[in-house]
């Protein structure tokens, strides 16, 4: 295996990752690699930190194996080096009297530690923010400045702030940070103007390297406190510094000066959406895990279909429920958990059932056209998606089997029969099947 066709082989998996990602996902990702050497066991490549490569090898294995001969054990010629990018750790000196301790801003950092990166599940609904996030925490000022993070509440805008956070300071130990709600900035100034040093808090912030400030929203309305924030933005940004914010809702939505509402929708405005049910699903059991607890996967389905709002929610259900197991000595059940998150369940309302209805959302589901399940096609492609249409007809809907079975082409009652045994037994033992049946009947409404 010649070296020079190693690299060769890099650069040409690089071009082709460049067709198949956003620049954002490019940007985040991959650009940040870099070829070290080669050698005839394989190539060795430089990333910044741990995520960089469990991200290149989860997501593009198949890719790899394309560009790169697999050895005889199946694996990779790769190997990799964490190397700090030298940029990150290239800080301004400030005099001594304007600069507070390492061990003061350590203090103020104040973070979560159960927020971080490792601890957040990534779902379609918050990979991009997440992918940004992290973006800005391998690169603080150079990738998106300001990050503007946007959802509704619990939804994990907190979580990626102090993750952000946790990270730099990991990585960055020279880097000055100061994590804050605008609440918490209010009252500081406050304080200042009380105690006549407000000149002191200034050259703080100012003399920040990265500004995490959560729930922007609740500068609205404050204009004096506004003008000290637009300042100390201004100074920050003029420095290259980065400036992460969160808040309940876009830029342009709040009631905000419009200089400073441009300048917070200069960089990057990413929105947190609500986690799909698999995404919930993953969470319950992720928290489930930490906490010790073991929740069956049809249990965790039952909560995460019933609490769908926000993740705090069901992070609250499993503290409760754990503490209930363990002051009671009892197993998780579905009867436990209707008992003891009886008041947190969200049951949406019923709506008719009807066999076009199934048969669209299973459509959906196996991404097949409704005339193909009502046609004699036999293919397995459409005979599957079909069969889980008429079982679903079967539970939901109290139909005669003759009727049902004829609003599929004209099919047998006893057709429709056997359907329904044949999906109901392997969902015993096809977990995957399992999901995509309570993702359509979610699709339905019921």
């Amino acid at each position: 295996m010649l070296t020079l066709n190693l690299e060769t082989a890099w650069a040409e998996f690089l071009n082709f990752v460049k067709t198949k990602q956003s620049v954002v996902e490019y940007t985040n990702w991959l650009a940040p690699i870099r070829v070290l050497k080669s050698t005839e066991k394989g190539i060795v490549l430089s990333v910044p930190n741990i995520f960089v490569q469990e991200y290149l090898l989860e997501n593009y294995t198949k890719e790899l194996a394309n560009f790169f001969t697999p050895n005889n054990d199946g694996s990779l010629p790769l190997f990799f080096i964490i190397e700090e990018p030298d940029e990150q750790t290239v800080t301004v000196e400030e005099p001594a009297a304007d600069v507070p301790t390492e061990k003061d801003t350590v203090f103020d950092l104040r973070l979560n530690r159960n927020y971080t990166f490792e601890d957040f599940i990534e779902g379609p609904s918050n990979q991009f923010v997440k992918s940004a996030a992290i973006g800005v925490a391998m690169r603080p000022g150079k990738t998106y400045n300001p990050l503007f993070i946007h959802g509704g509440v619990g939804l994990g805008k907190t979580h990626l702030l102090h993750s952000i956070g946790h990270f730099i300071h990991q990585n960055n130990k020279k880097l000055k940070i100061q994590c804050i709600t605008t609440e918490g900035f209010i009252n500081d100034l406050v304080e200042h103007l009380k105690s006549k040093s407000i000149d002191q808090m200034k050259r703080f912030y100012r003399t920040l390297d990265v500004l995490l400030v959560d729930d922007i929203q609740f500068l609205e309305g404050r204009g004096n406190f506004e003008e000290e924030f637009s300042q100390t933005f201004e100074a920050l940004i003029n420095q290259g510094k980065q400036i992460v914010i969160t808040s309940d809702k876009p830029p342009s939505q709040l009631r905000l000066s419009e200089r400073l509402t441009a300048r917070m929708e200069w960089g990057l405005v990413a929105n947190i959406g609500v986690p799909d049910l698999e995404t919930r699903v993953a969470i319950v059991q992720h928290k489930a895990e930490k906490k010790g607890m073991t929740i069956p996967s049809s249990i965790a389905f039952f909560i995460a279909e019933h609490i769908f709002s926000n993740v705090r929610q069901l992070e609250g259900a499993i503290n409760r429920l754990g503490a209930y197991c363990r002051m009671c000595g009892m197993d998780v059940t579905q009867e436990l958990v209707e008992k003891t998150l009886g008041e947190m369940l969200q049951f949406v309302p019923k709506k008719r059932i009807t066999v076009d209805s199934i048969l669209k959302s299973v459509a959906s589901m196996f991404n097949v056209r409704v005339n193909d399940l009502k046609s004699t096609s036999r293919t397995k492609e459409i005979a599957f998606p079909r069969q889980v249409a008429m079982y679903l007809a079967k539970e939901l809907i109290n139909e005669s089997l003759v009727k049902l079975a004829s609003s599929f082409g004209g099919k047998t009652h006893s057709t429709l029969l056997h359907s329904w045994t044949k999906i109901k037994k392997q969902m015993e033992n096809d977990d995957k099947l399992k999901r995509q049946i309570v993702m359509t009947k979610q699709n339905l409404e019921i």
